[in-house]
């Protein structure tokens, strides 16, 4: 594995350790001593080399599918990330409740499981974007055409949702 590759395979590691909420130690914590803090953080620095098997194996302990872990396996090579899809939450309180009602519970809903209660902005995944298109009965671009027009939405999410309604 080239050193380069271990660098960016750890660097996914590390995204998808620290989306759950957990430290080194929580790992350790949560997996009852099977992933040893150390090993991952050597897994992450890409100064450990870390077998199929157990790339596997770990993948199966965050719950994620094993391509997610690995390197250039983003939507087209993806050159460039899609941009972040992030809500203003300030700006959502003076949207009327009845237009603005389900966004505001499934924000407080992603606010509650992650504790972060900041209450300016809450980035947002393309599922939940997808997700709440279901809820309002519109596609996606639909619905984020709306959110942009509420102030919700930052207009550079249109890129993110482009693809959706092919």
């Amino acid at each position: 594995m080239s050193s380069e590759y271990a660098k960016q395979l750890g660097a996914k590691l590390r995204a998808i350790r620290t989306q759950q909420g957990l430290s080194l130690h929580g790992v350790e914590e949560k997996s009852q001593g099977r992933w040893k803090a150390v090993v991952v953080g050597s897994y992450e620095r890409g100064d450990r080399a870390v077998t199929v098997q157990r790339l596997a194996e770990l993948a199966d302990f965050y719950g994620v599918p094993v391509q997610e872990l690995l390197p250039g396996t983003t939507p087209g090579g993806a050159a460039e990330p899609p941009p972040k899809l992030v809500l203003d939450l300030e700006r959502l309180a003076h949207v009327p409740q009845e237009k603005a009602g389900p966004l505001q519970r499934y924000a407080a809903t992603i606010q509650s499981q992650r504790g972060d209660y900041n209450g300016k902005v809450l980035s947002i995944r393309q599922d939940d974007l997808r997700t709440l298109a279901v809820i309002y009965d519109q596609s996606p671009s639909v619905l984020t055409e709306q959110l942009i027009s509420w102030g919700v939405l930052d207009a550079d999410a249109r890129r993110a949702v482009a693809h959706d309604d092919i």
